[in-house]
């Protein structure tokens, strides 16, 4: 009898967050190595799934990376990082385009079905307006051409908006077009920030392989629990935001100045981490807030 009361106090401690997220629409961005433990793909997506049942309104943007290297390699193209960024030569944006629609999409979506819930695969390529991106090198500040790796110009809020007006959660891969119908490779994470600021979303979740934001990166028990606008320069400054994470995090701080309440970065291999973070006082992980949020 106990572990049912048990079961039930964990209901009445959630009565709060899912009456105050009722209607929230929330952006939740999948990637890292999480998405290559098909047990940890298939949780996730129940969780989205319940987020939606309860009454919030999901969107997932999600990556692919490695499953991309994996095809690569597959097919004997060469792999290939530029400044944080895979080149992307023509070969090249074919599979990533095959990969993310026919394998890691599907996938997604097919778990979310199996969870009983109604999912609806809205392609980069139709809603994301791109064009070459030209990033320069830190060392020299020269140009770099890294191929179809795209920045996006806009975002076509209108076929999410229909999705979600149809009980059907959104489920969109990281490509975008250019104005002469070139694909572009898109970062995800990226993606999932402009999404967030065209849809002025409530909350903006990452779920990848870190737990958070860390004082110490070979400490998991550093993690900073809320970061306030304000202070994010000062932890790039010391070197406590590093890599790949800067234009994560500095993209998250334009999603909160377009509306977004607030930016949560969380661990997408523990288990039910989603729930855990939006539905308890504690929390998982690291969350990003307005710097005059009280």
């Amino acid at each position: 009898m106990q572990k049912v009361i048990d079961k039930a106090k964990v209901l009445i401690e959630a009565l709060p967050y899912i009456q105050k997220f009722r209607d929230a629409l929330v952006v939740v961005k999948f990637g890292g190595s999480a998405m290559e433990n098909p047990e940890l793909v298939k949780n996730t997506m129940r969780d989205i799934v319940f987020m939606e049942c309860i009454g919030m309104r999901p969107v997932v943007v999600h990556g692919g990376g490695k499953a991309i290297s994996a095809e690569l390699k597959r097919q004997n193209i060469k792999v290939e990082f530029i400044n944080g960024m895979r080149n992307t030569c023509s070969e090249t944006i074919k599979i990533v385009d095959n990969v993310l629609h026919e394998h890691v999409n599907k996938s997604l979506i097919g778990h979310g079905e199996d969870a009983g819930g109604k999912i609806a695969s809205i392609s980069g390529k139709r809603i994301l307006s791109a064009e070459k991106l030209v990033p320069q090198c830190p060392a020299t500040g020269e140009n770099l051409d890294i191929g179809f790796v795209g920045n996006i110009l806009s975002v076509d809020t209108k076929e999410i908006y229909e999705a979600l007006e149809q009980g059907l959660i959104p489920v969109i891969p990281p490509l975008g077009v250019g104005d002469d119908g070139q694909i572009y490779n898109i970062n995800a994470d990226i993606a999932a920030c402009k999404i967030t600021e065209a849809l002025n979303a409530r909350k903006l979740i990452f779920l990848s392989d870190v737990p958070g934001i860390m004082r110490d990166p070979s400490d998991e028990e550093s993690v900073i629990g809320t970061i306030r606008a304000n202070e994010v320069q000062k932890l790039i400054d010391d070197k406590v935001i590093t890599g790949g994470m800067i234009p994560k995090v500095m993209s998250s701080l334009h999603a909160l100045e377009a509306g977004t309440n607030k930016v949560h970065m969380i661990d997408g291999r523990v288990k039910h981490s989603l729930l855990l973070e939006i539905f308890t006082t504690e929390g998982v992980g690291t969350q990003i807030i307005k710097a005059d949020t009280i």
